[in-house]
């Protein structure tokens, strides 16, 4: 990312760049800064961009070889093509070969296949970028940079709260962090009930709220939590697979606390921060370890019977839920 930031700060560019990675945030915002330094923001003769996986990659080719109109470059954005992963032969060919000087082409993917041809000949020619989730010490620097551009303030401990309620995506946190700043007008600091308040809650921890009531045995809450998820067009395999991730990082979380691990060792190596890993610890102990074994023995179950269409997705994990709840 760096080197991406010294191109466009010395005005130097490579002839095309590979934006990807599951940061979409990250990805739009750095597309749309090469652009703007690259060309100005009224050149529309200059400026050329193509979607989807149905691209014509000779007419892309044959437009990279044309001279721009009154001005230096050409830019090309190619986004969401498919190319980086499957591969194209053609513009693999035409990148090694050697992109004019006057054109630069900027292909935007979120997956990749390094094994490719074409991510061969751009890593050679070009710069691949990645963007990948951000940790909590950079989402949080993050944050404290948007907040002090506003003039406000927020402690270790709301921070905390904000991140856990939303997430990590950086589309989440901006717009969420909007809400909470227009919400705080005429105040300096943010405090929990102002997130709270405003702030949309992600789904895993409406899961995370749902596993709670299956550990105090509380099965028709549970219930009801799941039905509730499903009028918010939530998909019965996207909740299982959470189900199933927040039992994996239990039985982790457990071992550790075996062999005496402290909180802040735990979050180190979870990827978590110390304030989640706090929560998880007491939801750990309302289960034996043999009942988070059976758990995902039965969500595996549940899944393989789903896919081989002895039941439908959103009963098989409703009987999965009252099973787990008894």
């Amino acid at each position: 990312m760096q080197q991406l930031l010294n191109d466009i700060k010395n005005e130097s560019y490579k002839p095309v760049y590979l934006l990807y990675g599951d940061e979409a945030y990250l990805r739009l915002q750095y597309k749309r800064k090469l652009k703007e330094a690259i060309l100005p923001e009224d050149d529309t003769m200059n400026y050329s961009y193509y979607q989807g996986k149905d691209v014509n990659v000779a007419e892309v080719i044959d437009l990279s070889e044309t001279m721009p109109f009154l001005a230096d470059r050409r830019v090309i954005i190619l986004e969401n093509t498919g190319f980086a992963k499957d591969g194209n032969d053609a513009l693999a060919e035409y990148i090694a070969g050697g992109v004019t000087d006057s054109s630069v082409i900027i292909m935007v993917e979120q997956t990749v296949d390094k094994r490719t041809k074409l991510f061969k000949a751009i890593d050679k020619a070009g710069r691949c970028v990645s963007f990948d989730t951000q940790n909590d010490d950079t989402l949080k620097r993050w944050v404290l940079g948007r907040l002090k551009k506003e003039g406000r303030q927020i402690t270790g401990h709301t921070m905390d709260v904000f991140l856990e309620t939303v997430g990590t995506d950086m589309y989440s946190i901006s717009m969420e962090l909007e809400k909470v700043i227009s919400y705080t007008m005429g105040r300096d600091v943010i405090t929990e009930a102002d997130i709270k308040a405003v702030c949309c809650v992600r789904l895993s921890n409406r899961i995370f709220d749902m596993i709670a009531k299956i550990g105090l045995k509380r099965g028709s809450e549970a219930l009801k939590m799941y039905h509730e998820l499903l009028e918010l067009k939530e998909s019965p395999f996207g909740i299982l697979a959470l189900i199933v991730r927040q039992f994996t990082q239990m039985l982790q979380i457990e071992d550790m606390l075996a062999v005496r691990l402290n909180q802040k060792e735990i979050a180190s190596r979870m990827g978590m921060s110390p304030y989640i890993v706090g929560k998880y610890i007491p939801q750990v102990k309302q289960f034996t370890h043999k009942e988070m074994r059976d758990i995902l023995e039965a969500c595996a179950e549940t899944d393989h019977n789903v896919k081989k269409g002895v039941m439908g997705a959103e009963l098989g994990v409703e009987l999965l839920i009252m099973e787990i709840s008894r």
